[in-house]
């Protein structure tokens, strides 16, 4: 399933910096990463994911570092900063309340019930 663009704008600064919160990652491993993590819900080219890395070290919440790789290549290595992770984590409460917004109006199931109900591996 494809995202539309302005449910993207949203999703995919915050996606990238929680993949960064991990440890250190180069463009296309990114790409790679929200794809496979997200089953594909979050899959952006690298066409897209440039002009985001892009502004987000711009705005000083990622800081990137040119280093050799594992092949000899020269490759953009991204790493959250303090900034970011504290975008990060008001961006985490921001997210969670709409989840649960959505949850109370029935846009999303709401795990307590389904529990309940016997669903969610119970």
């Amino acid at each position: 399933m494809r995202i539309e663009r302005e449910l993207m704008r949203g999703a995919g600064p915050v996606a990238v910096l929680k993949l960064l919160q991990s440890g250190e990652m180069y463009g296309y491993e990114l790409v790679e990463a929200l794809d496979t993590r997200t089953e594909g819900v979050l899959a952006m080219g690298q066409s897209t994911l440039y002009p985001l890395l892009y502004n987000l070290e711009a705005k000083g919440l990622i800081k990137g570092k040119w280093r050799e790789g594992d092949n000899g290549r020269k490759r953009k290595y991204y790493t959250l900063t303090g900034k970011g992770s504290k975008k990060l984590s008001a961006e985490t409460k921001q997210w969670r309340a709409l989840g649960k917004a959505m949850q109370s109006i029935g846009v999303l199931p709401d795990p307590a019930r389904a529990i309940a109900a016997g669903g969610l591996g119970a």
